[in-house]
């Protein structure tokens, strides 16, 4: 009998060790202090790949100062044309070659500044001059405990923490939603910083708003390291337990 009681004892704790708190995976519980809202903007770092339009209501005065398109034939029984663009790729530097302009630093710079620094440049040159950057290549990785890890292309150029997670289909029931990481490179530095998702003081975090070539890694919770520790065998030895105190339990009666 106290062999019974011991086996039910077991039990009851693997049970309730199993059982995750309620407070371990609700998102943005109690209330945070709302910030007024700022606007985002990526700032411009090497290595990124920028698409720029210079554009001008007299076109062959603008025509210069945007690279050369190359015409594609296409497949297609249309046979359409198409064209493509090419692109500026910032060096190590900071910096882009830009046609008649020469050398140009927009590393460091966020869109609207390096928009009217080229067109500060362009002035005496084209006095309507109307310029458009688009950055080609940004990006985010978000890895570990999630239910679609992977890298992600940001078309938007803006995307938050929340946003990245839903794109990977959430963190799955393992996610350590207190202790998520994001890894930043910044002016040559890489930073990491600590986001708790349980907690809605996250919303004013630095790291709410990704920048391109982020990496957001979930790593598991306690359960999932527990579980590895201990092996795939857990769940056939509560299930002989469970198998073995039921018998007992009959021959007892």
């Amino acid at each position: 009998m106290k062999f019974v009681k011991f086996s039910f004892l077991v039990l009851s704790v693997l049970l309730i060790t199993s059982c995750a708190s309620k407070k371990d995976l609700i998102y943005l519980q109690g209330t945070s202090q709302a910030k007024e809202l700022v606007s985002y903007e990526p700032v411009l770092q090497p290595d990124d790949v920028l698409f720029i339009v210079v554009a001008s209501e007299n076109a062959e005065v603008a025509a210069p100062y945007n690279l050369r398109a190359i015409t594609l034939q296409s497949d297609s029984e249309e046979q359409l044309n198409q064209q493509r663009q090419q692109s500026y790729l910032i060096d190590p530097n900071g910096n882009i070659e830009f046609p008649i302009l020469g050398t140009i630093a927009l590393g460091g710079l966020t869109k609207t500044e390096a928009i009217a620094k080229m067109k500060s440049l362009l002035q005496d040159h084209i006095k309507d001059a109307v310029v458009t950057i688009r950055l080609l290549n940004f990006k985010v990785s978000v890895l570990g405990e999630v239910q679609k890890p992977g890298t992600y292309r940001i078309a938007s150029e803006r995307i938050t923490l929340l946003e990245a997670l839903g794109m990977s289909g959430d963190l799955t029931i393992y996610g350590n939603r207190s202790n998520v990481l994001v890894i930043r490179e910044k002016n040559g530095t890489k930073t990491m910083e600590r986001i708790d998702l349980t907690k809605s003081d996250f919303l004013n975090s630095t790291a709410y708003y990704l920048s391109q070539n982020d990496v957001v890694y979930v790593e598991p919770n306690k359960t999932k390291i527990n579980s590895s520790a201990v092996g795939p065998n857990l769940t056939l030895a509560i299930s002989a337990l469970s198998l073995i105190v039921t018998i007992i339990a009959l021959t007892v009666k």
